[in-house]
């Protein structure tokens, strides 16, 4: 069977090769997001822009005594401008010569979808929300231009996983660390070598970095909360030896879904530079900096959405993975934040469909997860909704 029938006898693959044909490269979203609000205009979805032009959705409660609950998926996709040619390879779906853009428009798809059902059905529910980001691969501008304080949900489902049935409840932040140094005085490596005032910036740098934590800090039953990875070392010109360096640089990325464990570490770091600094008082001294791109998503003292989750899963036949992960998305930025009721917000990072070789030309997306992930999504709604 080819793509043509397999879109003309699945509503949702075509819904999502529609949303995978229209070029949204970073910042550049506006045709797929007009492409949506024209899809919910036509099919009784109550949707507008907001003032980043992210699409946000909201279909009202039928039931007050019951929670509404958001949905939340990135429009933007990792690539350029040019056509996006879909093909089916087995039960496959990639794209000729680029990358296919399923992170995310298969989540925007099946939350599109469920939207679509929710809207016009007849059946009990406290609202459902939808939010469609703009700029999630290149900066996160988009859902840091949302407007929490209209959201009603306190429970939030990003669907941008890349395997079907994985459901994260924590992720790790990122921080940069930067260590510089800077001797007091340099010199010519012959005439000066042996003034005992002077010393090697390249040198010190290195000996922090020998000293410095390195790799997992903390981890618990065999997953990373916290670690701490070397970027790289900057310090003279290999091709210049007869010089003493006054500056040696270094640069970290540290990972934590525990602030209490990040805290730790940099304090560790703090104290090995203190302790580096005493040692070469008047000679040479260090300096850390600290700065936070991304905030940890910290997992909640509440299982009530991942029960159920694992509940809808097995019922669909999927085993589900609920776990953590040790990288960003955007649960990190609705951890941070509280909804219209100042609640703060309970995000878990959801997986609908599986996709396979992310932001490369040989990505492609299994279309049956996809429509898997379609039930696990109406299933896990209509059992929230109990």
């Amino acid at each position: 069977m080819n793509l043509d029938n397999i879109r003309k006898e699945y509503e949702l693959v075509d819904l999502f090769c529609n949303l995978a044909e229209i070029p949204s490269p970073s910042l550049k979203e506006k045709n797929v997001s007009d492409w949506i609000l024209g899809y919910c205009k036509k099919n009784n979805i109550p949707a507008k822009y907001d003032d980043y032009e992210n699409v946000y959705i909201n279909i009202p409660a039928t039931d007050s005594s019951k929670q509404p609950i958001m949905l939340s998926s990135h429009m933007d996709v990792i690539g350029d401008n040019s056509p996006v040619k879909p093909y089916l390879e087995g039960d496959l779906i990639h794209a000729e010569g680029r990358t296919l853009g399923a992170d995310d428009k298969a989540g925007v798809a099946n939350a599109l979808f469920l939207a679509k059902f929710v809207a016009n059905s007849d059946m009990k529910h406290g609202g459902l929300e939808l939010t469609f980001t703009r700029d999630e691969e290149h900066g996160m501008s988009g859902i840091k231009h949302v407007d929490f304080s209209k959201i009603q949900s306190k429970y939030v489902l990003v669907c941008d996983s890349d395997s079907l049935g994985q459901f994260m409840t924590s992720g790790a932040s990122y921080t940069l660390a930067t260590i510089e140094v800077h001797s007091a005085k340099g010199g010519h490596s012959g005439i000066d070598i042996g003034d005992k005032t002077r010393a090697n910036a390249a040198k010190l740098i290195a000996e922090i970095v020998a000293d410095f934590p390195q790799g997992v800090y903390k981890e618990e039953d065999g997953k990373v909360i916290t670690s701490c990875n070397i970027g790289g070392i900057i310090s003279g010109d290999v091709e210049v030896t007869n010089l003493i360096n006054i500056y040696g640089k270094a640069t970290y990325s540290i990972r934590s879904s525990s602030r209490k464990y990040e805290e730790e570490l940099k304090n560790i770091m703090k104290s090995k530079i203190d302790e580096f600094n005493q040692k070469y008082e008047g000679i040479a001294k260090a300096d850390l900096t600290f700065e936070e791109h991304l905030p940890p998503f910290e997992k909640v003292d509440d299982d009530y959405v991942p029960a159920i989750f694992e509940k809808a899963s097995k019922k669909c036949g999927v085993t589900p993975e609920i776990s953590s992960f040790h990288a960003g998305a955007e649960t990190h930025i609705y951890a941070n934040n509280k909804n219209a009721k100042g609640e703060k917000f309970a995000p878990y990072l959801l997986g609908l469909a599986t996709v396979c070789n992310m932001h490369s030309k040989e990505e492609y997306l299994d279309y049956k997860t996809l429509l898997k992930g379609q039930e696990i999504i109406r299933e896990f709604f209509e059992e929230y909704n109990k």
